[in-house]
């Protein structure tokens, strides 16, 4: 995956500590593999949202989260309010990668112009964001996507990152997590044993530090992830046209090797789900591999597979009520 995301986790030695899993403290039995399938992008594009509505009410994805400042999050709320228990959250955006398809802050560029390029949208890169945005600026657009959310009468069920760019400065870390913890909400980030994510990513981050961070969280009353699967978007497809049948096959199979090396505890698999067509070739050259997640989340061969491995499926909104279940009683105890 070209973005940054998870760039500043350096997770290599850490993978290898053996401890109590996060799924073990909210109440799992040891050596339970659980998995989020997670749909990045709602929100962004009408193909975007109609990958997250067919993966999630007839495919195996289930969970997703949303790219406030993007045109077609409306559709979004009215499929919440049908939906109320959806597991679904916010994709914190504080970039505008594609060349001409682009959005700005929600904050208002004379709010946070830090954010904004000269064509009053977000940055196009993360490494852009960085150079120009204050901590401050980028509390202060997280915050009003939150608010918008809650606008519409929406409370997220977790918090999440668009490209990773929360993670691409200590400062913004900071400002995600705080956030979090701040409104108790769940926060992406992964705190345990970090085997998949280890593959993928390295950066500035001692393992010490990211398993203080998920002490941090959980001691905050929040669920933590023990790592993060974040291959899907470097999985290899031809660049020439194929059949939905034979690239829903293509990326099953991807998808099952790297599930091989999946560890006890709880897992969040990011994928982009989109029904990818040629309207869709406008907006991003990535229509072929959103496609594939989208055909991929339908399959029964993936299905099947996930079953007869013993990988159960939870959600965001189901480990935060295991996790003030944990409170509950620990206050019971203590009286």
């Amino acid at each position: 995956m070209k973005y940054i995301l998870f760039s500043l986790l350096l997770i290599a030695t850490y993978s290898q500590l053996k401890s109590q899993t996060y799924a073990e403290k909210l109440g799992y039995p040891a050596g339970t593999k659980l998995l989020i399938l997670h749909v990045d992008d709602a929100g962004m594009s009408k193909e975007s949202n109609e990958g997250v509505f067919q993966s999630t009410q007839k495919g195996i994805a289930n969970s997703f989260s949303i790219m406030m400042p993007c045109p077609w999050v409306p559709e979004i709320f009215h499929m919440l309010k049908k939906n109320p228990n959806t597991d679904a959250g916010l994709h914190l955006t504080l970039t505008s990668e594609w060349n001409d398809y682009r959005w700005g802050p929600l904050a208002g560029v004379s709010q946070v112009p830090g954010l904004s390029d000269l064509e009053g949208a977000l940055y196009k890169s993360v490494i852009e964001v960085v150079q120009h945005a204050s901590a401050n600026e980028v509390g202060t657009e997280i915050a009003a996507q939150l608010q918008r959310a809650r606008k519409a009468d929406w409370e997220p069920t977790h918090l999440d990152s668009h490209m990773g760019t929360l993670f691409a400065s200590p400062a913004f870390l900071k400002e995600y997590l705080s956030l979090g913890m701040r409104e108790k909400i769940p926060v992406m980030f992964p705190g345990g044993h970090n085997t998949l994510i280890s593959k993928t990513s390295a950066g500035l981050i001692s393992p010490t530090q990211a398993k203080a961070i998920g002490d941090q969280l959980w001691n905050a009353g929040l669920p933590v992830l023990d790592d993060l699967h974040n291959m899907s978007y470097d999985f290899k497809y031809p660049t020439s046209k194929i059949s939905d049948e034979a690239l829903q096959e293509l990326a099953v199979n991807q998808y099952i090797r790297s599930f091989e090396s999946l560890q006890p505890g709880v897992t969040m698999v990011i994928m982009h789900c989109s029904v990818a067509g040629e309207h869709f070739e406008q907006i991003s050259n990535s229509g072929t591999i959103r496609r594939a997640d989208w055909l991929a989340m339908q399959s029964p061969k993936l299905k099947k597979y996930l079953s007869e491995n013993h990988i159960e499926l939870t959600t965001w909104r189901e480990l935060m009520l295991r996790r003030k279940k944990l409170l509950t009683e620990s206050g019971k105890k203590s009286e």
